[in-house]
């Protein structure tokens, strides 16, 4: 079949297709007399198979392990096993930082007064830690 058959089937776009193709993640066989791509059901299943890791968060690295994994009959699930925990902590080291930046962002926004005057508690916070023990005094250029 071809790219965009391969595309329907995998629900995967062509450019992403054509990208996990330009750092080898499928290969999927040429056409002897025109070079064209040629994918095959294994080829698709693959496709699905890294549209399905990547919508879970894993990394393209993280994908190539999984995908020779998926196609190492041997493997075993204990393999798998460790890659997708490893995965799970740092999306806890990633909700964690969210956590923290939402919560610094509402801080600032509750201090903020919000109304038509030149003081705001965001302006100044971001200000101090851009430029730590350096305060800085913002001039109003207006007439």
């Amino acid at each position: 079949m071809n790219i965009g058959q391969a595309s329907a089937l995998s629900g995967l776009p062509s450019k992403t297709i054509r990208y996990y193709e330009s750092v080898d993640l499928i290969v999927p066989k040429r056409q002897q007399d025109n070079d064209y791509r040629d994918y095959s059901d294994v080829d698709v299943g693959q496709l699905r198979f890294l549209r399905r890791a990547r919508q879970v968060g894993f990394s393209l690295a993280q994908c190539r392990e999984l995908l020779d994994l998926y196609r190492d009959p041997s493997r075993q699930s204990a393999q798998v096993k460790a890659l997708v925990m490893s995965h799970v902590e740092q999306l806890e080291e990633q909700l964690q930082n969210l956590t923290s930046m939402r919560d610094t962002l509402l801080d600032m926004a509750q201090r903020c007064p919000g109304d038509q005057q030149s003081e705001c508690a965001i302006i100044d916070d971001l200000a101090q830690a851009a430029a730590p023990g350096m305060s800085f005094t913002l001039v109003d250029t207006k007439p």
